[in-house]
């Protein structure tokens, strides 16, 4: 029989002020930049790492071992970050938000 009830697995957007909130109240969560290695020797949120989309499907197990772990991604404009959440969703990942682009933060950012 078909479950029509069953939720979807999805991700949810979150905006800057929230994850400045976070980082303030030195709650436990990831920043992951999903952007090319380049762009974030160029400039990144500050304490983000980098696990760059195209690598996604490998890197994110050593930097996020607990499935459950708060993960929070961003990239330039939003576009791969939201693919990247898709993603996580479908590995299965249970609790992932999108920032969104780098381009909307308004805080600190580390440049080199």
């Amino acid at each position: 029989m078909f479950n029509f009830f069953k939720t979807k697995k999805s991700y949810k957007s979150i905006s800057p002020q929230e994850v400045k909130n976070l980082i303030d109240a030195k709650k436990p969560f990831l920043l992951i930049d999903v952007r090319s290695p380049e762009e974030y020797k160029s400039i990144r949120i500050s304490n983000s790492i980098s696990v760059p989309l195209i690598n996604l499907k490998f890197g994110i197990e050593k930097a996020a071992p607990d499935k459950d772990a708060e993960l929070i991604l961003y990239c330039q404009s939003g576009l791969r970050s939201a693919a990247a959440c898709k993603e996580l969703v479908k590995m299965g990942y249970t609790n992932v938000s999108n920032l969104g682009g780098i381009t909307s933060w308004p805080y600190e950012k580390t440049k080199g």
